[in-house]
């Protein structure tokens, strides 16, 4: 269990710590991208990532670096894509919301809310059909919840009985409006539970418990052949898109922020292993992202932009 903690850990201070060092550049102007911080949703890409198998397939939204640093543990090439660089991720094309490294399992993430559903359904039904044995995972907000293809996708996947995890990481808000103001009725799970499939819901921020709660998923959905609903609920710190707490635009207060950061997903696991006298593992991990963080950036920043003709290449193909 000790291992797994720290593990969990590895993934949840990366993303963390990537995330502030974003902060901490991005008003120097050279990030020509829209960000939308993973700051408070740590424990759910750390914790689901860890339960899936490396080889399982993995779509997201905007709100992507977590899957993605969690899943390939990189940010030479992050970084370069943040910046444009040809020696990003998708050599500088895609920017935040579009990322993806297809090499590591993760296929796709997109900048419009619910269309990476149907495209997971549909790498599911590839599994099924090829009998890979793999698992799909696809994450999407709780505003993606009031698109009709997400229920569409739903449908269709509890029909088929395929091997997909949907992630529905609930932060309360599609951008500035509340889930009461959106929704007519009390519960996503629910309202998903009158489906042939299994859901769970949880309001933790430990990042152990969401991944015993994806484990449990995960095996449920071998044994039954049923599909797997979770629905996660968590607190983004900064704003929809930027830097910074956005008390002052009056759609939620800074007492609710206080509350989710006295139960901060990090400093919980952290405490953990101080209490197993994991200290200096701590602080030797925590110096050595921080270095590959300061070289990642310095490399984006010294990187090459793409060529012109490579960059619109696609376009004059048509």
């Amino acid at each position: 269990m000790d291992n797994l903690n720290f593990e969990l850990y590895k993934k949840m201070y990366l993303i963390r710590a990537t995330e502030e060092k974003i902060r901490a550049h991005y008003e120097e102007d050279e990030m020509k991208t829209p960000c939308h911080l993973y700051v408070g949703g740590e424990h759910i890409a750390a914790g689901v990532l860890q339960a899936l198998a490396k080889d399982d397939y993995l779509f997201g939204t905007y709100r992507s670096h977590g899957i993605y640093l969690a899943r390939t543990m990189e940010t030479d090439a992050f970084f370069c894509e943040l910046y444009g660089k040809a020696t990003g991720t998708q050599k500088g094309k895609a920017g935040s919301m579009h990322i993806a490294s297809p090499e590591h399992g993760l296929v796709a993430t997109s900048a419009v809310v619910g269309t990476t559903i149907p495209m997971a359904v549909g790498s599911a039904l590839a599994q099924q059909y090829l009998a890979t044995g793999r698992i799909t995972a696809v994450f999407f907000g709780d505003g993606a919840t009031d698109e009709g293809v997400f229920w569409e996708s739903i449908n269709f996947a509890c029909l088929k009985k395929l091997p997909i995890l949907f992630i529905c990481e609930d932060n309360d808000l599609a951008i500035h409006t509340s889930t009461e103001e959106r929704h007519g009725y009390r519960s996503i799970t629910d309202i998903v539970r009158q489906f042939d499939c299994n859901a769970y819901a949880n309001e933790t921020t430990d990042v152990q418990q969401i991944y015993q709660t994806t484990t449990q998923a995960i095996a449920q959905l071998r044994s039954d052949q049923r599909p797997a609903f979770l629905h996660f609920k968590y607190y983004r710190y900064y704003e929809h898109v930027g830097m910074y707490t956005d008390f002052h635009a009056g759609y939620r207060s800074e007492e609710i922020y206080k509350q989710w950061k006295a139960r901060d997903p990090l400093e919980l696991q952290r405490t953990k292993l101080f209490s197993q006298g994991m200290n200096d593992d701590l602080k030797r991990y925590e110096e050595s992202v921080q270095q590959q963080l300061t070289e990642s950036v310095r490399k984006a920043k010294i990187a090459s932009f793409p060529d012109p003709q490579e960059l619109y290449s696609d376009i004059y193909a048509l």
